[in-house]
């Protein structure tokens, strides 16, 4: 009895619809890169069709290709391109986590490694090809004593090693970036880029699963292809969601906000000055003579900057006529806070204005948080608990009572 390929079957199935939708949502993120020019959608394009590209072994497996063709030669140009996983994933969470990010000349060094990998690979099928026995064996002379005997494992841990670097150096690219929105944006939740902490942790669940999954199956026990099956199932549904959510999420929100996550404007403050100001706050009558203070804080109870959810430091400072760093400088050294808890003070504190004048009996609780600056519940709940130490419905009874 002869097989037939292809072979639909409960392991090829799942991997192959997957594979396919990934595929689609991979080449929308590349049209769309085409039509607008954002790099985001080219990285995060290439990373979910190298991914789809990479389950293909195992889908075209499970539907009996292998079995099917005895001789074929598709392993020469299923190329392992998980050299390139890396750079990609830093290069999309800095795309997004950076204003005006631009892809420079050098920064094409990082994909030397998969580069130098690609041409190895059409190395040995030029020198297998060649061969006279070529046709008669599904792998030949290099491909089988070269690469699967000695050059694959050394790829292999090359890439465990890389990988772990890139996915160590993005994740601190991701964080510094979270630690950094405070000094920069009165509202932050929606520059919070939860979807991109989720995708990060999603691709470190991968790699940690196949470092478990190889270590197992070289130390313990060789695992079977219906073993390994389940790696390549949990790639295909992360690559889903990684092509889904990266498609119809906007990675644009900070490209002409003048965020710097190189350049921390609170990285600026002198400690020691800062604390010996605070002394002199203290220990005198007056505020320190600085004349931007009060020119800040002039502004800010006259014209109430902060009513506007859209508030940042470099708009802020614009309408100050300052640049970013002095009003940064002020700002922490002088009031000693960062721009967050800074504008949303003078939130909190028209809130509570409000309530006293009645305008709960008109407007919910979230209604006057809105008209107070806030863009989202969860940012005025944190906020007021943090500064308040309680929540809003527990102050208002209090103030009732």
């Amino acid at each position: 009895m002869f097989l037939i390929f292809p072979n639909f079957n409960i392991y090829s199935t799942p991997l192959l619809v997957l594979v396919c939708q990934g595929i689609i949502f991979g080449f929308l993120l590349l049209l769309r890169y085409y039509k607008k020019k954002n790099p985001s959608d080219l990285f995060l394009a290439l990373l979910v069709l190298i991914t789809c590209y990479h389950r293909t072994t195992y889908t075209i497996g499970f539907m009996d290709w292998y079995d099917t063709y005895r001789n074929t030669k598709i392993n020469y140009w299923l190329i392992y391109l998980g050299l390139a996983i890396g750079p990609l994933i830093y290069f999309y969470v800095k795309s997004i986590t950076s204003s005006n990010f631009s892809f420079r000349k050098k920064d094409r060094l990082h994909f030397i490694p998969v580069l130098a990998y690609m041409a190895y690979r059409i190395f040995i099928f030029a020198y297998d090809a060649s061969q006279p026995d070529f046709d008669d064996s599904q792998n030949g002379y290099l491909m089988q004593l070269l690469e699967f005997e000695f050059m694959g494992v050394f790829f292999e841990s090359f890439f465990v090693a890389q990988h772990l670097l890139y996915l160590a150096f993005t994740l601190q690219l991701y964080y510094r970036y979270r630690i950094q929105l405070p000094k920069y944006f009165s509202n932050t939740y929606r520059f919070e880029l939860n979807w991109i902490r989720n995708f990060l942790y999603l691709y470190a669940f991968l790699f940690v699963y196949s470092v478990i999954q190889q270590l197992v199956n070289v130390s313990i026990v060789e695992l079977s292809w219906i073993q390994k099956w389940w790696y390549q199932f949990f790639s295909a549904l992360v690559v889903i969601y990684v092509g889904i959510k990266g498609y119809f999420t906007d990675t644009t929100t900070l490209s002409t906000l003048g965020f710097d996550i190189e350049h921390n404007p609170g990285d600026t403050m002198n400690l020691r000055a800062s604390s010996q100001l605070k002394h002199d706050q203290d220990h005198t009558d007056s505020p320190a003579a600085d004349p931007r203070l009060e020119r800040v804080r002039n502004y800010m109870e006259e014209q109430k900057p902060f009513l506007n959810p859209d508030l940042n430091l470099v708009g802020l400072a614009e309408s100050l006529q300052m640049t970013r760093a002095q009003l940064s400088d002020v700002i922490n050294t002088g009031f000693l806070k960062n721009f967050n808890d800074f504008v949303n003070e003078y939130r909190i504190s028209a809130f509570k204005n409000a309530l006293k004048q009645g305008k709960q009996e008109r407007l919910s609780l979230l209604g006057i948080a809105y008209d107070c600056g806030f863009n989202s519940k969860a940012t005025f709940n944190r906020v007021f608990k943090k500064l308040e130490k309680s929540s809003p419905s527990e102050y208002l009874r209090r103030l009732d009572s």
